[in-house]
Protein backbone atom coordinates (compact mmCIF):
# COMPACT_ATOMS: atom_id res chain seq x y z
CA UNK A 1 0.00 0.00 0.00
CA UNK A 2 1.39 3.48 -1.15
CA UNK A 3 1.31 6.08 1.98
CA UNK A 4 1.84 9.85 0.46
CA UNK A 5 3.62 12.56 2.43
CA UNK A 6 0.45 13.76 3.78
CA UNK A 7 -0.62 10.19 5.20
CA UNK A 8 2.09 9.34 6.67
CA UNK A 9 2.22 13.23 8.71
CA UNK A 10 -1.13 12.54 9.77
CA UNK A 11 -0.85 8.64 10.62
CA UNK A 12 2.94 9.14 12.76
CA UNK A 13 3.12 11.08 15.60
CA UNK A 14 7.18 10.86 15.53
CA UNK A 15 6.99 12.99 12.34
CA UNK A 16 4.79 15.31 13.45
CA UNK A 17 6.92 15.64 16.96
CA UNK A 18 9.23 18.15 15.46
CA UNK A 19 6.42 20.69 14.73
CA UNK A 20 4.85 21.06 18.14
CA UNK A 21 4.38 25.01 19.28
CA UNK A 22 5.27 25.81 15.93
CA UNK A 23 2.71 27.33 13.52
CA UNK A 24 2.37 26.08 10.54
CA UNK A 25 1.67 27.45 6.59
CA UNK A 26 0.07 24.80 3.80
CA UNK A 27 0.28 25.62 0.25
CA UNK A 28 -1.93 23.23 -1.39
CA UNK A 29 -4.96 23.12 -3.78
CA UNK A 30 -7.82 20.78 -4.47
CA UNK A 31 -5.71 18.22 -5.48
CA UNK A 32 -3.88 18.25 -1.97
CA UNK A 33 -6.42 15.51 -0.32
CA UNK A 34 -5.92 12.56 1.78
CA UNK A 35 -6.40 9.40 1.38
CA UNK A 36 -9.78 9.25 2.47
CA UNK A 37 -10.41 12.11 0.09
CA UNK A 38 -10.25 14.69 2.66
CA UNK A 39 -8.37 18.24 2.03
CA UNK A 40 -5.16 18.22 3.49
CA UNK A 41 -6.05 21.97 4.78
CA UNK A 42 -9.19 20.33 6.84
CA UNK A 43 -7.37 17.18 7.81
CA UNK A 44 -4.20 19.07 9.42
CA UNK A 45 -6.97 21.60 11.29
CA UNK A 46 -8.12 18.30 12.66
CA UNK A 47 -4.98 16.73 13.88
CA UNK A 48 -4.86 17.89 17.58
CA UNK A 49 -0.61 18.16 17.62
CA UNK A 50 -0.88 20.59 14.75
CA UNK A 51 -1.78 24.26 14.54
CA UNK A 52 -2.74 25.67 11.13
CA UNK A 53 -2.39 29.44 11.29
CA UNK A 54 -2.41 30.43 7.67
CA UNK A 55 -2.32 28.71 4.09
CA UNK A 56 -1.81 29.88 0.84
CA UNK A 57 -2.85 28.75 -3.06
CA UNK A 58 -1.00 28.48 -6.47
CA UNK A 59 -2.06 29.36 -9.71
CA UNK A 60 -5.99 28.43 -10.41
CA UNK A 61 -6.68 29.17 -6.83
CA UNK A 62 -6.38 26.93 -3.51
CA UNK A 63 -9.53 25.92 -4.92
CA UNK A 64 -9.13 25.65 -8.48
CA UNK A 65 -11.34 28.01 -9.31
CA UNK A 66 -9.82 30.09 -11.97
CA UNK A 67 -9.87 28.47 -14.88
CA UNK A 68 -7.26 30.22 -17.65
CA UNK A 69 -3.81 31.34 -17.11
CA UNK A 70 -2.77 35.22 -16.16
CA UNK A 71 -6.31 35.15 -14.00
CA UNK A 72 -5.44 36.02 -10.33
CA UNK A 73 -6.86 35.09 -7.41
CA UNK A 74 -6.99 37.30 -4.57
CA UNK A 75 -6.27 36.56 -0.65
CA UNK A 76 -9.06 35.72 1.67
CA UNK A 77 -10.26 34.10 4.60
CA UNK A 78 -10.64 30.29 4.83
CA UNK A 79 -14.73 30.14 6.03
CA UNK A 80 -14.27 27.44 7.60
CA UNK A 81 -11.13 27.27 9.59
CA UNK A 82 -10.64 31.17 9.52
CA UNK A 83 -6.84 31.86 9.17
CA UNK A 84 -5.72 33.61 5.90
CA UNK A 85 -5.11 32.07 2.44
CA UNK A 86 -2.73 34.00 1.00
CA UNK A 87 -2.62 33.91 -2.91
CA UNK A 88 0.41 33.15 -4.97
CA UNK A 89 -0.89 34.30 -8.38
CA UNK A 90 -2.10 37.76 -7.72
CA UNK A 91 -0.72 41.17 -6.72
CA UNK A 92 2.83 38.52 -5.93
CA UNK A 93 4.18 35.50 -6.99
CA UNK A 94 6.29 35.05 -4.45
CA UNK A 95 5.70 34.77 -0.84
CA UNK A 96 5.71 38.32 1.13
CA UNK A 97 8.00 38.38 4.39
CA UNK A 98 4.09 39.41 5.72
CA UNK A 99 2.48 36.41 4.36
CA UNK A 100 5.21 34.61 5.73
CA UNK A 101 5.05 36.12 9.49
CA UNK A 102 1.74 34.08 9.95
CA UNK A 103 4.07 31.16 10.04
CA UNK A 104 7.05 28.98 11.29
CA UNK A 105 7.24 26.70 8.86
CA UNK A 106 5.41 25.64 5.32
CA UNK A 107 4.06 22.74 4.55
CA UNK A 108 4.21 21.95 0.64
CA UNK A 109 1.63 19.77 -0.27
CA UNK A 110 0.99 20.11 -4.14
CA UNK A 111 0.06 17.46 -6.73
CA UNK A 112 2.21 18.37 -9.85
CA UNK A 113 1.93 16.67 -13.53
CA UNK A 114 6.22 16.17 -13.87
CA UNK A 115 6.66 19.03 -15.93
CA UNK A 116 8.74 21.82 -16.09
CA UNK A 117 5.91 24.61 -16.91
CA UNK A 118 3.35 23.34 -14.57
CA UNK A 119 4.21 26.56 -12.38
CA UNK A 120 3.73 24.41 -9.27
CA UNK A 121 7.31 23.57 -9.73
CA UNK A 122 7.92 27.43 -9.62
CA UNK A 123 5.73 28.28 -6.84
CA UNK A 124 7.81 25.61 -5.01
CA UNK A 125 11.44 27.26 -5.86
CA UNK A 126 10.19 31.00 -4.61
CA UNK A 127 8.55 29.40 -1.80
CA UNK A 128 12.05 27.48 -0.78
CA UNK A 129 13.78 31.23 -1.71
CA UNK A 130 11.39 33.28 -0.18
CA UNK A 131 11.80 30.63 3.54
CA UNK A 132 15.69 30.54 2.83
CA UNK A 133 16.02 34.49 3.23
CA UNK A 134 13.84 34.57 6.35
CA UNK A 135 14.97 31.28 8.50
CA UNK A 136 11.69 29.50 7.83
CA UNK A 137 11.35 26.02 7.57
CA UNK A 138 10.09 23.71 4.17
CA UNK A 139 8.94 20.66 4.44
CA UNK A 140 7.53 18.61 1.29
CA UNK A 141 4.46 16.20 1.74
CA UNK A 142 5.19 14.17 -1.42
CA UNK A 143 3.45 12.69 -4.05
CA UNK A 144 3.79 11.04 -7.26
CA UNK A 145 5.15 12.16 -10.74
CA UNK A 146 1.88 10.75 -12.88
CA UNK A 147 3.78 10.88 -15.70
CA UNK A 148 6.61 8.39 -14.19
CA UNK A 149 10.16 8.54 -14.36
CA UNK A 150 10.88 9.20 -18.27
CA UNK A 151 12.83 12.39 -18.96
CA UNK A 152 12.16 13.98 -22.43
CA UNK A 153 12.40 17.43 -24.03
CA UNK A 154 14.56 21.03 -23.93
CA UNK A 155 16.34 22.40 -21.19
CA UNK A 156 15.31 25.80 -20.68
CA UNK A 157 18.23 27.52 -22.03
CA UNK A 158 19.54 31.19 -19.90
CA UNK A 159 17.46 34.40 -20.82
CA UNK A 160 14.33 32.41 -21.12
CA UNK A 161 13.32 32.54 -17.40
CA UNK A 162 9.48 32.61 -16.78
CA UNK A 163 7.21 31.87 -14.60
CA UNK A 164 6.78 28.54 -16.43
CA UNK A 165 10.67 28.19 -16.04
CA UNK A 166 11.92 29.23 -13.23
CA UNK A 167 15.46 27.17 -13.87
CA UNK A 168 17.26 25.18 -16.52
CA UNK A 169 15.21 22.28 -16.03
CA UNK A 170 14.13 19.43 -18.63
CA UNK A 171 10.52 19.55 -19.78
CA UNK A 172 9.56 16.16 -18.84
CA UNK A 173 11.69 16.03 -15.47
CA UNK A 174 10.69 12.53 -14.38
CA UNK A 175 11.14 13.70 -10.67
CA UNK A 176 8.48 13.81 -7.64
CA UNK A 177 7.70 17.06 -6.10
CA UNK A 178 10.03 15.90 -3.23
CA UNK A 179 12.93 14.77 -5.21
CA UNK A 180 12.75 18.09 -7.56
CA UNK A 181 13.40 19.87 -4.15
CA UNK A 182 16.13 18.33 -2.66
CA UNK A 183 17.78 18.19 -6.21
CA UNK A 184 16.80 22.09 -6.75
CA UNK A 185 18.44 23.15 -2.92
CA UNK A 186 21.47 21.48 -4.14
CA UNK A 187 21.37 22.52 -7.84
CA UNK A 188 20.34 26.30 -7.31
CA UNK A 189 22.16 26.65 -3.61
CA UNK A 190 18.95 27.32 -2.24
CA UNK A 191 19.67 27.96 1.18
CA UNK A 192 17.01 26.55 2.98
CA UNK A 193 16.04 24.16 6.12
CA UNK A 194 14.56 21.65 3.68
CA UNK A 195 12.82 18.43 4.71
CA UNK A 196 10.70 16.03 2.22
CA UNK A 197 8.38 13.31 3.81
CA UNK A 198 9.03 10.75 1.07
CA UNK A 199 6.58 8.28 0.64
CA UNK A 200 6.45 4.81 1.25
CA UNK A 201 5.12 1.96 -0.88
CA UNK A 202 5.58 3.94 -4.00
CA UNK A 203 7.50 2.78 -7.20
CA UNK A 204 7.19 4.32 -10.94
CA UNK A 205 7.93 1.60 -12.90
CA UNK A 206 4.42 -0.79 -11.62
CA UNK A 207 1.54 -0.82 -14.11
CA UNK A 208 -0.98 -0.32 -14.47
CA UNK A 209 -0.21 3.44 -13.39
CA UNK A 210 3.15 3.61 -13.87
CA UNK A 211 3.83 6.59 -11.81
CA UNK A 212 0.62 6.66 -10.48
CA UNK A 213 -1.32 4.48 -8.06
CA UNK A 214 -4.13 3.86 -10.22
CA UNK A 215 -5.50 1.32 -8.26
CA UNK A 216 -5.36 2.90 -4.84
CA UNK A 217 -5.97 6.41 -4.95
CA UNK A 218 -8.43 8.49 -7.00
CA UNK A 219 -7.59 11.44 -9.07
CA UNK A 220 -8.55 15.09 -8.27
CA UNK A 221 -7.79 17.47 -10.73
CA UNK A 222 -4.74 19.42 -9.65
CA UNK A 223 -6.09 22.35 -11.93
CA UNK A 224 -9.20 22.89 -13.97
CA UNK A 225 -7.93 21.42 -17.12
CA UNK A 226 -6.23 18.57 -16.05
CA UNK A 227 -9.16 16.39 -15.04
CA UNK A 228 -7.52 12.70 -16.13
CA UNK A 229 -4.13 10.78 -15.85
CA UNK A 230 -3.91 10.59 -19.67
CA UNK A 231 -3.81 14.48 -19.62
CA UNK A 232 -1.37 14.22 -17.15
CA UNK A 233 0.92 11.64 -19.08
CA UNK A 234 0.89 13.62 -22.19
CA UNK A 235 1.10 17.37 -20.64
CA UNK A 236 4.59 17.74 -21.84
CA UNK A 237 4.10 17.54 -25.13
CA UNK A 238 0.53 19.46 -25.16
CA UNK A 239 1.19 22.11 -23.43
CA UNK A 240 3.23 23.65 -26.27
CA UNK A 241 -0.30 23.77 -27.63
CA UNK A 242 -0.97 26.68 -25.50
CA UNK A 243 1.90 28.64 -27.70
CA UNK A 244 -0.61 27.94 -30.78
CA UNK A 245 -3.54 28.60 -32.69
CA UNK A 246 -4.80 25.04 -32.56
CA UNK A 247 -7.21 24.31 -30.06
CA UNK A 248 -5.74 22.13 -27.52
CA UNK A 249 -9.01 21.03 -25.90
CA UNK A 250 -9.79 23.25 -23.90
CA UNK A 251 -13.93 23.62 -23.53
CA UNK A 252 -13.90 20.09 -24.21
CA UNK A 253 -14.36 17.46 -21.50
CA UNK A 254 -10.57 15.97 -22.52
CA UNK A 255 -8.62 18.93 -22.71
CA UNK A 256 -4.67 18.31 -23.30
CA UNK A 257 -5.19 15.39 -24.77
CA UNK A 258 -5.09 16.33 -28.59
CA UNK A 259 -5.29 19.08 -30.79
CA UNK A 260 -7.36 20.17 -33.66
CA UNK A 261 -8.45 23.35 -35.74
CA UNK A 262 -11.54 23.82 -37.83
CA UNK A 263 -9.43 24.13 -41.27
CA UNK A 264 -7.19 21.22 -40.98
CA UNK A 265 -7.90 17.06 -41.31
CA UNK A 266 -6.49 14.99 -38.76
CA UNK A 267 -6.31 11.69 -40.41
CA UNK A 268 -4.10 13.41 -43.25
CA UNK A 269 -2.05 14.72 -40.85
CA UNK A 270 -1.98 11.26 -38.35
CA UNK A 271 -0.90 9.77 -41.87
CA UNK A 272 1.99 12.36 -42.60
CA UNK A 273 3.15 12.14 -39.29
CA UNK A 274 3.44 8.13 -39.02
CA UNK A 275 4.97 9.17 -42.42
CA UNK A 276 7.73 11.23 -41.53
CA UNK A 277 8.67 10.16 -37.83
CA UNK A 278 7.37 6.76 -36.95
CA UNK A 279 9.85 5.72 -33.62
CA UNK A 280 8.37 9.46 -32.60
CA UNK A 281 4.76 7.86 -32.32
CA UNK A 282 5.59 4.65 -30.03
CA UNK A 283 3.98 3.86 -26.43
CA UNK A 284 0.19 4.93 -26.93
CA UNK A 285 -2.16 5.22 -29.80
CA UNK A 286 -3.38 7.76 -31.64
CA UNK A 287 -6.46 8.41 -33.98
CA UNK A 288 -8.25 11.11 -35.63
CA UNK A 289 -10.87 12.85 -33.89
CA UNK A 290 -13.61 15.56 -33.85
CA UNK A 291 -14.73 18.08 -31.24
CA UNK A 292 -16.24 21.61 -30.96
CA UNK A 293 -14.91 23.67 -27.99
CA UNK A 294 -18.21 25.00 -26.11
CA UNK A 295 -15.03 27.96 -25.10
CA UNK A 296 -11.65 29.17 -25.51
CA UNK A 297 -10.00 28.82 -29.02
CA UNK A 298 -12.47 27.79 -32.01
CA UNK A 299 -15.46 28.19 -29.17
CA UNK A 300 -18.44 26.52 -31.57
CA UNK A 301 -16.77 25.46 -34.43
CA UNK A 302 -15.66 22.15 -35.38
CA UNK A 303 -12.51 21.02 -35.47
CA UNK A 304 -10.84 18.32 -36.74
CA UNK A 305 -7.34 16.71 -35.16
CA UNK A 306 -5.28 13.67 -33.19
CA UNK A 307 -6.20 12.46 -29.87
CA UNK A 308 -3.37 10.82 -27.66
CA UNK A 309 -4.50 7.69 -26.00
CA UNK A 310 -2.23 6.80 -22.87
CA UNK A 311 -5.74 4.55 -21.04
CA UNK A 312 -4.88 1.59 -23.01
CA UNK A 313 -2.87 -1.74 -22.60
CA UNK A 314 -0.19 -0.70 -25.47
CA UNK A 315 0.98 2.70 -23.02
CA UNK A 316 4.79 2.16 -22.24
CA UNK A 317 5.92 5.47 -19.96
CA UNK A 318 9.64 4.65 -21.19
CA UNK A 319 8.74 4.46 -25.03
CA UNK A 320 6.02 7.39 -25.05
CA UNK A 321 7.40 10.64 -25.68
CA UNK A 322 4.21 13.66 -25.94
CA UNK A 323 7.37 15.95 -26.37
CA UNK A 324 8.05 14.24 -29.83
CA UNK A 325 4.39 13.71 -30.65
CA UNK A 326 3.57 17.16 -30.53
CA UNK A 327 6.97 18.19 -32.13
CA UNK A 328 6.31 16.23 -35.47
CA UNK A 329 2.38 17.59 -35.58
CA UNK A 330 3.69 20.72 -35.79
CA UNK A 331 6.23 20.15 -38.42
CA UNK A 332 3.66 18.21 -40.59
CA UNK A 333 1.16 21.18 -40.45
CA UNK A 334 4.26 23.49 -41.30
CA UNK A 335 5.09 21.21 -44.26
CA UNK A 336 1.42 20.43 -44.97
CA UNK A 337 0.41 23.93 -44.99
CA UNK A 338 3.64 26.57 -45.50
CA UNK A 339 1.14 29.05 -44.17
CA UNK A 340 -0.58 28.30 -41.76
CA UNK A 341 -0.43 30.91 -38.60
CA UNK A 342 0.65 28.16 -35.81
CA UNK A 343 2.31 30.32 -33.52
CA UNK A 344 0.26 32.62 -31.39
CA UNK A 345 1.89 35.80 -30.84
CA UNK A 346 0.61 36.86 -27.38
CA UNK A 347 1.56 37.85 -24.28
CA UNK A 348 2.43 33.87 -22.05
CA UNK A 349 2.52 34.15 -18.28
CA UNK A 350 3.11 37.89 -18.39
CA UNK A 351 5.98 37.70 -20.94
CA UNK A 352 5.68 39.80 -23.85
CA UNK A 353 8.48 40.42 -25.58
CA UNK A 354 8.97 36.38 -27.20
CA UNK A 355 6.53 34.08 -28.77
CA UNK A 356 4.84 31.92 -26.32
CA UNK A 357 6.00 28.59 -27.77
CA UNK A 358 9.53 30.08 -27.03
CA UNK A 359 8.50 30.48 -23.68
CA UNK A 360 6.85 26.93 -23.41
CA UNK A 361 10.03 25.31 -24.69
CA UNK A 362 12.66 27.20 -22.88
CA UNK A 363 14.58 28.62 -26.40
CA UNK A 364 13.85 28.81 -30.20
CA UNK A 365 15.00 25.85 -31.42
CA UNK A 366 11.69 23.96 -31.54
CA UNK A 367 9.85 26.79 -33.45
CA UNK A 368 12.87 27.35 -35.91
CA UNK A 369 13.30 23.30 -36.60
CA UNK A 370 8.97 23.74 -37.46
CA UNK A 371 9.64 26.52 -39.53
CA UNK A 372 12.89 25.36 -41.38
CA UNK A 373 11.40 23.20 -44.80
CA UNK A 374 15.09 21.70 -45.07
CA UNK A 375 15.17 20.50 -40.93
CA UNK A 376 14.70 17.06 -40.56
CA UNK A 377 13.35 15.04 -37.33
CA UNK A 378 16.97 14.19 -37.21
CA UNK A 379 18.00 17.29 -36.54
CA UNK A 380 15.96 17.86 -34.03
CA UNK A 381 16.57 13.99 -32.59
CA UNK A 382 19.66 15.24 -32.01
CA UNK A 383 19.22 18.36 -30.13
CA UNK A 384 16.68 16.67 -27.93
CA UNK A 385 18.92 14.02 -26.87
CA UNK A 386 21.76 15.88 -25.77
CA UNK A 387 19.35 17.78 -23.42
CA UNK A 388 18.10 14.60 -22.28
CA UNK A 389 21.60 13.06 -21.67
CA UNK A 390 22.43 16.15 -19.77
CA UNK A 391 19.38 16.06 -17.75
CA UNK A 392 20.08 12.52 -16.51
CA UNK A 393 23.46 12.60 -15.58
CA UNK A 394 22.66 16.08 -13.07
CA UNK A 395 19.54 14.32 -11.78
CA UNK A 396 21.32 10.07 -11.11
CA UNK A 397 21.78 10.89 -7.58
CA UNK A 398 18.70 12.91 -7.01
CA UNK A 399 15.92 10.14 -6.99
CA UNK A 400 14.27 8.53 -3.78
CA UNK A 401 11.81 6.01 -5.88
CA UNK A 402 12.50 2.68 -7.63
Amino acid sequence: MIHFGIDRLLEDSAIRKPFAGKRLGLLAHPASVTRDLRHSMDAIRDCSDLNLTCAFGPQHGMRGEKQYNMVESEDYLDPVHQIPVFSLYGTTRRPTPEMLSHCDVVLVDLQDLGCRIYTYLTTLVYMMEACASLGKRVVVLDRPNPAGRMMEGSILKPGNESFVGVKPVLMRHGLTLGEFAEFAKREYSIDVELEVVRMTGYRMDQGPGYGWPLEERAWVNPSPNAPTLSMARSYAGTVMLEGTHLSEGRGTTRPLEGFGAPDLDGLQILKAMEALAPGWLTGCRLRPFYFEPTFYKHQGKLCSGVQIHTDVSAYEPMNFRPYRIMALAFKVIRNLHPEYPIWRDFPYEYVFDRLAIDVISGCETLRLWVDDAAARPGDLESFLSRDESIWKEKVRHATFYP
